[in-house]
């Protein structure tokens, strides 16, 4: 499926859309059956989020997000008059030793229901692409539950063309146990 070229545009997210980003991170754990597990608040996402050059400080993530023109029903409102998002896709930049390139980690790529299957997921992964080439990057990795068919036959798909890595096991160190891990051994000057 061709992106459609009329009824949308996709731009990085500013600090005024953190309510929109809040709701579609929600929309993704409920999606993925995960909602209790959602720790972020609008204000730790301003202070973890980036905006480009529009915010000084760490920014361990960026967003794009996907605007639909033709949304004028939803509740949304967004200071520039803009419809509601209809996706997002939440990144980062990460680093292949091997390729001795910088790279981007798609952490979340969300498009709700009601606007899938219109080329809008490809649109923002397309999107990071042109990223990963502009910063002369070797690499777009993201990771996808096992269980989201759908999205593996999308990102599997002629049009995206992703492979599954399937020798690489994801590992994962978190609350009590990242905090007692955090605390041994000797302190990096």
């Amino acid at each position: 499926m061709d992106p459609p070229s009329t009824d949308f545009h996709i731009r990085y997210a500013i600090k005024d859309d953190m309510h929109h980003i809040l709701n579609l991170i929600k929309e993704l754990a409920i999606y993925e059956k995960e909602l209790q597990s959602v720790e972020a608040t609008e204000e730790k996402l301003l202070t973890t989020l980036g905006f480009n050059s529009q915010q000084p400080g760490p920014a361990y993530a960026k967003a794009l997000l996907l605007f639909s023109r033709d949304d004028e029903a939803q509740a949304y409102i967004i200071p520039s008059n803009l419809a509601s998002p209809a996706g997002i896709a939440l990144y980062f930049h990460n680093y292949s030793t091997w390729r001795a390139a910088p790279g981007i980690w798609l952490e979340d790529l969300f498009v709700r229901e009601k606007y899938r299957g219109r080329g809008y997921g490809t649109a923002l992964i397309t999107a990071l692409a042109r990223e990963v080439e502009r910063i002369n990057g070797g690499r777009l990795e993201w990771s996808v539950l096992k269980w989201n068919t759908p999205s593996i036959n999308f990102y599997e798909s002629e049009n995206i063309g992703a492979k599954c890595m399937s020798e690489w096991q994801t590992m994962r160190v978190d609350g009590d146990q990242l905090k007692k891990l955090a605390s041994k051994g000797p302190a990096v000057l």
